[in-house]
């Protein structure tokens, strides 16, 4: 048998079924050692009904790989085998990892931009309806979709990640694989698209209903572990512990850090964790404390991406995965336009951030793209992928900051000044080329170096890009 490198191996062997009093899902320890020379990764199993069990694992060395299960239960230890890893195939650049500080790249070190997408729930909608967000996802430039695994307060899905659809008469100790198989299905797709799958593992829009967000810290525990065990090994995982974390009451910040390196120990590759705050959006911004030692990036809710500079103190990548959306929602920030949307892309990106997109049109043929998926309307996607091609262009420095010695860019947001002064470095000119980020054209000017004056027509949303 053979598995390309950071693809994914999985065993499935036969164990203990259900029985009355029992329950596999928490009465059976199942564990698997995969060994490459001396390197040795043990994964979590997980049951998968009618007396299933698999464990999953990616490989990240080439070459032949053993392995051996231990189990308590008799039928599922001591079974070994082996497998050849190969070469990754083409597009298969590895998981995304940190590079420097404030940036990602694919492991093989493939440079990742970041520019994602908000569907929270289109994994809960109809057949068609998924199709047609993956549809939507194929022609769009997003490389990233935050997604959430638990269901809402008015939502009545026929599956939800445990045993039973009805509120209140859920066992959040038994867990649906069938709802699982379609969950990790879609994660698969969105591998397929070269398209990050950034899991918001809690939420606080449960409101009691279903009991969820009220689970105890051994039912919060469990859960986490089966949850990784089933999508861990998928190279296109993010995890976002919670969404808004700050909205729900049950839990404290004891709480989150508690589950954030629970994450951390069960996960062996060690996929990018953050968490997600809502408190203050629109006042005085009081995220998590992402200077943790368990959090790998800082997954931001503010509505002004100039703010980046400053959280970028922090020695970990800038994520503003919700700034707003374009649409025409009744609420603030889901009513804006495609100039402001794009204008909030540009002032973060240009400051060394990443920016996340929204949509949240409410009088379409699909309903909200945030929340369902389906069709996108609105006019920024077409602008983030031209902005897309811009940064992918600038010269980088090996920690993946833009290079300043051989490139300047400087964007003027709404502001429409007739020239611009700029204090360049002295020695070879540069060539600067004026971008309208509106009307998506490049238009090159002169060079220029030291104290410069640099016209400009009286437009907004201007940027000028100088490499020399």
């Amino acid at each position: 048998m053979s598995v390309e490198k950071w693809g994914l191996h999985e065993l499935t062997l036969s164990g203990p079924a259900e029985l009355t009093g029992g329950n596999p899902f928490a009465d059976v320890e199942f564990q698997v050692t995969y060994q490459f020379r001396n390197r040795m990764v043990t994964v979590d199993g997980f049951y998968d009904g009618d007396g299933t069990y698999r464990a999953r694992f990616s490989p990240d060395r080439e070459g032949e790989w053993s392995y051996i299960t231990s189990s308590s239960a008799a039928e599922l230890d001591g079974h070994r085998g082996s497998f050849t890893c190969t070469p990754p195939a083409a597009g298969n650049h590895g998981p995304v990892e940190v590079l420097g500080r404030h940036h990602f790249s694919y492991t093989d070190g493939t440079r990742y931009d970041c520019i994602g997408t908000t569907c929270y729930h289109w994994t809960y909608e109809s057949k068609d309806l998924q199709e047609l967000t993956l549809a939507s996802l194929r022609e769009a430039p997003f490389d990233k979709v935050r997604m959430c695994v638990l269901p809402t307060d008015g939502m009545r899905p026929e599956r939800t990640p445990f045993v039973g659809s009805t509120p209140g008469e859920v066992d959040v100790e038994r867990y649906d694989p069938e709802f699982f198989r379609h969950f990790e299905g879609r994660v698969a797709d969105l591998l397929a698209l070269g398209i990050q799958a950034d899991l918001i593992l809690f939420h606080p829009y449960d409101k009691g209903v279903w009991g969820f967000g009220r689970m105890t810290p051994a039912q919060d525990a469990a859960f986490l572990r089966y949850v990784v065990a089933r999508l861990a090994a998928y190279r296109n995982v993010w995890w976002s512990l919670s969404n808004e974390y700050d909205f729900n009451h049950d839990k404290t910040i004891g709480d989150w850090d508690r589950l954030l390196q629970l994450v951390q120990r069960y996960d062996p590759y060690q996929r990018l964790r953050s968490i997600h705050n809502g408190t203050k959006m629109y006042e005085v911004f009081t995220p998590y404390d992402f200077s943790k030692p368990w959090i790998t990036h800082q997954s931001v809710q503010h509505w002004d991406g100039a703010e980046t500079a400053t959280w970028r103190d922090c020695p970990k990548p800038v994520v503003i995965d919700e700034i707003g959306y374009e649409g025409n929602a009744g609420r603030r920030w889901g009513n804006l336009t495609a100039d402001e949307m794009v204008h909030r892309f540009w002032q973060g990106m240009a400051l060394g951030g990443y920016v996340g997109h929204g949509e949240s049109f409410v009088d379409r043929e699909t309903r909200a793209w945030i929340s369902v998926g389906g069709r996108l309307y609105g006019e920024s996607p077409e602008r983030i992928d031209f902005l897309r091609g811009v940064f992918a262009g600038l010269p980088r420095q090996s920690d993946g900051d833009v290079d300043g010695d051989r490139c300047v860019l400087h964007y003027l947001g709404d502001r429409q000044p007739a020239a611009v002064e700029l204090d360049l470095p002295d020695g070879t000119p540069f060539h600067f080329d004026l971008i309208d980020t509106r009307a998506m054209t490049i238009t090159p000017l002169a060079e220029y170096s030291g104290s410069s004056r640099i016209p400009l027509p009286a437009t907004p949303y201007l940027a000028l890009r100088g490499t020399r």
